[in-house]
């Protein structure tokens, strides 16, 4: 047997390409392999997830050896000095490009699938209803599956070697199993995993839009600008392919009608969403003798954990952040949290 690495690619580009999880296979035709360096300072993990202790920092320019893509989010690679651990896949701190797996495809996941079109579906360049498309594909008509990008699209490779991208949607496509970064074998639910799990995804997905500029009233169609309700709307979406109310107040219901809410947020865990009322000031003195019972959801945020919510609220505040909770005006303004899972 032949343990397949890859090593990040030595270059200063930004952009973000497209990963080969290593598989232990037998030996191919074609094992390719890109060296690289880190990007910016990033944290190097003792595990997948921002709660894992920090093992130490791993500067820029230093090299690295991928071992694996854990998901969308983490890789676990080794440091020039032997350490194993796990750092961000952001191409802010880290760079790789597109790595030829034994197959001669391109593919985030290391395996491949077969899927056969149930109904016509459109065939297009990218992983959108706005980009071009190629063809249809017709029902009957059986594609090769190269990744799954995300809850709502395929790579594929039709049976006459074109390469493109089709709704994951089982209405169009019947498929035996695909592996993709992060998810369980499904045609677009959500995610799998324990409830713990899909929560660091939502949140993982979350911070990779930080500084993300705050629009009130932010279109739901782009993830340009957000306000608070569809940045929670999209982290969701991203994470775990999970399609929230688009409304602080619809998801605020959403949490009550599964019966998770709580009006003590020590007993909230991360992930969970926190729903608030309308800013009075920053004194705790501003907010007494309110009856919060009768109050109207005016923002809400992602609980962290350790008294850190994830959110955004103004544009003079930068977009999308992280803030301390305890003994601010977050408190004083917390009306009741919960899970949305």
């Amino acid at each position: 047997m032949k343990k397949q690495i890859l090593t990040l690619a030595l270059v200063p580009a930004l952009i973000f390409g497209a990963v080969t999880v290593p598989m232990a296979k037998e030996a191919s035709a074609a094992t390719t392999t890109t060296t690289g360096q880190i990007v910016s300072s990033v944290s190097f993990r003792q595990g997948a997830s921002t709660d894992a202790a920090r093992i130490r920092y791993l500067k820029a320019g230093e090299k690295v050896t991928i071992l694996s893509k854990v998901n969308s989010y983490w890789y676990k690679v080794r440091a020039s000095d032997g350490k194993e651990g796990y750092v961000s896949t952001d191409s802010k701190y880290i760079k790789t490009s597109s790595v030829t797996t034994p197959d001669g495809s391109d593919n985030n996941s290391g395996s491949t699938s077969t899927g056969q079109i149930v109904s016509s579906v459109s065939f297009r360049q990218g992983a959108s209803t706005d980009a071009a498309r190629i063809r249809y594909l017709k029902a009957g008509e059986k594609v090769t599956i190269l990744s799954k990008v995300n809850s709502y699209w395929y790579k594929v490779r039709a049976s006459d070697g074109q390469e493109g991208y089709v709704s994951t949607d089982s209405k169009y496509i019947k498929t035996s199993g695909v592996t993709s970064p992060g998810d369980s074998n499904n045609n677009g639910g959500t995610s799998g995993g324990t409830a713990s799990e899909k929560a660091q995804k939502v949140i993982a997905a979350g911070k990779k839009y930080l500084g993300t500029p705050y629009e009130y009233g932010s279109s739901r169609d782009n993830t340009n600008t957000f306000d608070c309700s569809d940045f929670v709307r999209q982290a969701f979406l991203d994470g775990i392919g999970l399609k929230l109310p688009s409304d602080s107040r619809g998801q605020g219901s959403y949490v009550k009608s599964l019966g998770n809410a709580k009006t003590d947020w020590h007993d909230l865990k991360p992930g969970d969403l926190m729903f608030f009322m309308d800013y009075k000031g920053t004194s705790k003195s501003n907010y007494s003798g309110i009856d919060k019972s009768k109050q109207t959801i005016s923002h809400v945020a992602i609980y962290l954990g350790n008294g850190q919510i994830l959110s955004t609220y103004s544009k003079e505040s930068g977009g999308v952040r992280i803030d301390s909770f305890e003994n601010r005006h977050w408190e004083y303004r917390f009306l009741y949290g919960g899970s949305a899972l």
